[in-house]
């Protein structure tokens, strides 16, 4: 292992670039983009919102910086929308572009910048495992950092989803179904059961997919993880981090960094990676951070819904008392 990374040979595998109004991480992201010089580029760019001051300046200017600075030869895509889809829309509809004209390829959002042997990690992995159907995706973060070690592995599988610096293949996202139309219907709460026997982690994932099935969040992730979750999918995952985010919280992002996340390695030779055989999902992973990010985000869960039936309860004893009157 090494922080220095060359390449063999060029790579030729396409990348879908997505941003909106944030020029500095932008720029940060596309600086590897460029020195990986994907054969085509794919840009999306949601539009600005109407009751955002300023911001169609800010989206106009991050569209024009990556447009003024392709200086390789490569053919490239836009997707520029003029009016604002939201992220639900905008990212799904982008990456459903993307594999319309792809049948496999790399995608990056504006806040998430890889290491160099990340694009040739993805490209390796989706050309080996382009017709084994039980892998939906290819992650780029390791949440650990590196794990070979204590795995003996250059790569796992996991049951995490990770959508920060990923790639995949078109039989996958064919999939994808943004409204979730099974959830409670054809799959039950009851069938989370068989990712983790633990009560927080299936509470977790049941009130993700209410909010995201009743239209109260607007996200297009939670579509993605509950399409490889209920096709039994695994997600490539390195044993070593090859993604920095410098947005932490996304088209949500405060402008703070978690300082874990900017701790990244790089595979010094793609080449070497040892093929691993056993497709399973590693337990000891999946338990790991479910324990670590799960189970804060399941306790947060539970203190908004306590908040909203102190709201509620508030609210029917004002109207209680003023109906009495």
């Amino acid at each position: 292992m090494s922080d220095k990374f060359t390449p063999s040979q060029p790579l030729n595998t396409a990348v879908l670039f997505l941003v909106f109004n944030r020029l500095d991480t932008t720029k940060q992201v596309f600086e590897e983009i460029k020195k990986a010089k994907p054969p085509r580029l794919y840009i999306a760019a949601d539009g600005p919102r109407a009751d955002k001051e300023v911001e169609a300046e800010k989206v106009t200017a991050v569209r024009d910086f990556i447009m003024q600075n392709i200086d390789w030869e490569c053919d490239v895509e836009t997707l520029f929308r003029d009016e604002n889809l939201s992220c639900k829309y905008a990212v799904s509809g982008a990456i459903d572009w993307f594999f319309d004209n792809e049948e496999m390829g790399i995608i990056l959002e504006d806040d998430v910048v890889p290491t160099q042997s990340f694009f040739w990690f993805c490209e390796k992995m989706l050309n080996m495992y382009k017709h084994d159907e039980r892998i939906m995706m290819i992650g780029g973060t390791n949440y650990y950092i590196d794990t070979r070690e204590k795995f003996q592995k250059d790569y796992f599988f996991s049951r995490h989803f990770g959508i920060w610096g990923w790639a995949s293949w078109r039989r996958a996202w064919s999939q994808y179904d943004i409204s979730m139309k099974s959830w409670r219907s054809d799959i039950q709460p009851e069938d989370i059961a068989f990712v983790s026997d633990e009560k927080y982690i299936q509470k977790y994932f049941e009130y993700n997919f209410d909010l995201v099935f009743h239209q109260k969040m607007d996200t297009w992730d939670v579509q993605w993880m509950y399409t490889c979750l209920f096709n039994y999918g695994l997600c490539l995952t390195p044993s070593i981090n090859m993604i920095s985010n410098v947005g932490v919280d996304g088209a949500h992002a405060s402008g703070k960094t978690d300082s874990h996340f900017l701790q990244t390695k790089n595979f010094k030779n793609i080449d070497d990676i040892k093929i691993n055989t056993l497709v399973y999902p590693e337990e000891a992973y999946d338990k790991a951070l479910h324990k670590e990010k799960t189970l804060k985000a399941y306790r947060i869960t539970q203190f908004r819904a306590f908040l909203q039936k102190v709201r509620l309860l508030n609210i029917a004893k004002f109207l209680k008392r003023l109906l009495s009157k």
